[in-house]
């Protein structure tokens, strides 16, 4: 019987000019040993993310069939090759470590992780998409369900997919506020997203509801979409009916030819009444889905005006000539007064106190429009004793 440790597997694999001097026997994983025969010893362990064997036997007679044989006996339909001897050029495969003869496997593994093997045979999903119908449980291997997207397969492998149905939203609708040839505008409610997140759409959207309306990008989660509202948001939102409109108003956007005014409730009240805060946002690094006034962000721009106010709350008037992402929601919480039921920068309510109210765009045919939203009435609600003017 034969004992060795990490060291003498590195060693060997140096000999065999697999390791340098730069490798330590901790780069030595998971070593097991084990006796296919009476006569000898076996040596499986993973070095560089590989898996390999060392078999001890000195009646194998460099004979590569018989070393083969000893590994599979322990691994069954293994693929894989042995290390040529660099050094003796009597032993095509044999190495003499301490009085023995060794041999050096190195397995070559035939499978892939299942969600590039599904991009890969299915390339009309990506493989992000891919990952979530895995999660989803919508993916099954030689008969079972495989919920992880690093599961493996071979090529042998029998994959099976069974997608579910596209939800049926045709009963669902949304207020239109306008609509022509070539733009469409809405009054989002609360709890509507503008587009799914993902190429997987198990809610009713925005862009599904756009979807009836348009021609552009049909294709994607985002038809007709040119801007958007976070989930929480209630207001107005526009939408392209077609191509030519889509470049039109994300110009218009990109160049801050829209103006855009919201309404939102505080919770607390801004030292000024009114004011402009010009404060660069930038996404946080220890909670990236969210955001923060920060010196390496992105310029960021709103102008505000007291409205209303009592003990708890402020109504405000707030003008983003930017577009950030949470650009409001994030400087408001800069003030020290965070929007009223901003589950992510301030504190729950019954919802989110944010309406896009008004949306000043020009549409194609060169005409200047403002499209309005009512104010929603829980907003006013909240300030019985004062006489608002919106």
């Amino acid at each position: 019987m034969v004992k060795v440790s990490s060291r003498d597997i590195l060693d060997i694999l140096r000999r065999f000019e697999l390791a340098d001097d730069d490798n330590i026997p901790r780069n030595i994983e998971s070593l097991k040993m084990s006796h296919p025969r009476p006569i000898n010893t076996l040596a499986t362990f993973k070095y560089n993310h590989r898996k390999l064997f060392v078999l001890f036997d000195d009646t194998a007679e460099d004979s590569p069939s018989y070393v083969i044989n000893q590994i599979h006996d322990k691994s069954t339909h293994l693929n894989g090759e042995l290390v040529k001897n660099p050094r003796d050029d009597m032993l095509e495969y044999a190495m003499k470590f301490k009085g023995k003869e060794c041999y050096l496997f190195v397995a070559i593994s035939d499978k892939k992780r299942l969600d590039g093997e599904l991009a890969k045979r299915y390339p009309e999903l990506s493989r992000s998409t891919w990952q979530k119908h895995i999660k989803a449980g919508h993916v099954s291997v030689n008969g079972k369900v495989a919920d992880s997207v690093k599961y493996e397969v071979a090529d042998t492998d029998d994959i099976a997919v069974s997608l579910p149905d596209a939800p049926d939203f045709s009963g669902d609708s949304l207020p239109i506020i306008y609509v022509d040839d070539n733009v469409i505008v809405i009054d989002k409610p609360v709890g509507v997203l503008t587009h799914a997140k993902g190429a997987i759409n198990e809610e009713f959207t925005v862009a599904e509801f756009f979807r009836r309306y348009t021609t552009y990008n049909l294709d994607t989660n985002r038809p007709g979409i040119v801007h958007r509202l976070d989930r929480d948001t209630s207001g107005l939102i526009i939408g392209a009916r077609n191509e030519e409109a889509a470049n039109l108003l994300q110009k218009q956007f990109a160049d801050r030819k829209t103006k855009k005014t919201y309404y939102a409730v505080l919770d607390g009240h801004p030292k000024l009444d009114k004011a402009n805060i010009d404060l660069p946002i930038e996404r946080n690094p220890s909670s990236p889905s969210t955001f923060r006034v920060g010196s390496n962000g992105k310029n960021a721009l709103t102008r505000y005006e007291v409205l209303a106010s009592n003990e708890r709350y402020s109504l405000v008037k707030l003008q983003p000539t930017t577009g950030r992402t949470h650009q409001l929601r994030v400087h408001m919480k800069y003030l020290g007064t965070p929007i009223l039921g901003d589950r992510v920068y301030g504190k729950s309510a019954d919802r989110l106190y944010l309406h896009a109210a008004e949306l000043e765009v020009t549409i194609p045919g060169g005409k200047r429009e403002v499209f309005k939203s009512t104010v929603p009435k829980e907003f006013v609600g909240l300030f019985p004793d004062e006489k608002i003017s919106l």
